[in-house]
């Protein structure tokens, strides 16, 4: 008898303003077209749409997107089987135990929308070795191979092999400074967070009752209450803004003793910041990561990037250029992850009109 398929959980509702002025709250990242053909959500959606190997997916994604979203999906022509709309953020571990209760007899794959996969094959590869740890009672992070020292992404250690490509999560470091992410690299055995995770849905959820049972509370107490049209659910509102905000990171996976990490050499990138695209490629020559109606005469080591006017970047070097009809951005590419401090500047100013 063939195993059952495996239901993906696509997480759809972050607000995507790391990569401003393209993506902003209103059109997150997942929502626009960064790398390859189609959005990141459509891409995500893609990836897992074999109807072998996955169920119609669980969506869970903010309420004020609904109709992007859906157009979205059903322009991929992957239809959800159930569309769970937040009524406002309260993090992954939230989004994933609505998930769980939605779907309480299932093995869920966690997604995130806004990440790209560059080898599809490796990626099912890292799903399928996954699969029997998740089976077997484990928590399973996808792990994937470091090329270089990131400071942007958490990282897993692997500890004891547990057989057929899993071996026990030994410890997390959140986004390290860049002299203990050089360490790591260089001391192996380290991998990035890709943020995708594999579990039974009765697993998780009996993780989040010992480790998190309040947030578990209100996500029972939002779906009890939730209203239900068609495919679509929304939890209730009221219940759901009680909870406290949590990734599911934080609130289960590095205080579980039962996760699991399955390497993957799969070209995954959390595009998080302008220097993710630009170093996602592909490049010129010069090294420079164009696109839209740019020239980069003279420049090296640029992104330059235009959805609205004509760009010029003549004898530059190392700087992500970004323009749309309703902003310009200009930033070396090493502090694109500051990206949080002119927004704040921007809107004290805006603020003091």
């Amino acid at each position: 008898m063939s195993a059952a398929p495996i239901t993906p959980v696509i997480l759809a509702g972050g607000s995507g303003i790391r990569l401003w002025p393209l993506s902003r709250v209103d059109r997150p990242k997942q929502l626009v077209a960064l790398h390859g053909g189609g959005t990141l959500l459509q891409q995500t959606a893609k990836r897992v749409s074999d109807p072998d190997g996955f169920a119609p997916p669980l969506v869970v994604a903010s309420a004020s997107q609904a109709a992007a979203v859906e157009e979205q999906l059903d322009s991929a022509e992957t239809p959800p089987r159930l569309l769970i709309l937040e009524p406002e953020p309260r993090g992954t571990a939230a989004a994933v135990a609505l998930a769980a209760i939605a779907a309480p007899d299932s093995l869920l794959l966690v997604l995130p929308s806004d990440h790209v996969v560059g080898d599809q094959a490796a990626f099912r590869r890292a799903v399928a070795a996954a699969r029997g740890p998740a089976e077997a009672g484990k928590l399973v992070c996808l792990g994937a191979e470091p090329d270089r020292a990131e400071t942007g992404y958490g990282w897993i250690k692997r500890g004891e092999p547990l057989g057929a490509g899993a071996w026990a999560a030994a410890s997390f470091r959140e986004k390290p400074d860049q002299a203990a992410a050089e360490a790591m690299l260089a001391e192996g055995g380290w991998l990035w967070n890709a943020g995708i995770f594999l579990f039974r849905a009765g697993t998780l959820l009996a993780a989040l009752e010992a480790l998190a049972p309040g947030l578990l509370a209100g996500a029972r107490r939002a779906m009890e209450k939730a209203a239900i049209e068609g495919e679509t659910l929304r939890p209730d509102a009221a219940a759901f803004a009680a909870i406290s905000s949590a990734s599911l990171d934080r609130a289960v996976m590095e205080r579980s003793g039962d996760v699991a990490v399955v390497p993957a050499a799969m070209g995954w990138s959390d595009l998080g910041s302008w220097a993710a695209i630009h170093a996602f490629g592909p490049a010129d020559p010069a090294g420079n990561v164009l696109a839209g109606d740019v020239v980069a005469p003279g420049s090296r080591n640029c992104l330059v990037r235009s959805e609205g006017p004509a760009v010029v970047a003549l004898g530059v070097e190392n700087l992500a250029i970004v323009a749309t009809e309703r902003a310009v951005l200009v930033v070396p590419l090493d502090q694109t992850q500051r990206l949080q401090e002119a927004l704040d500047a921007l809107e004290a100013r805006r603020g003091g009109k």
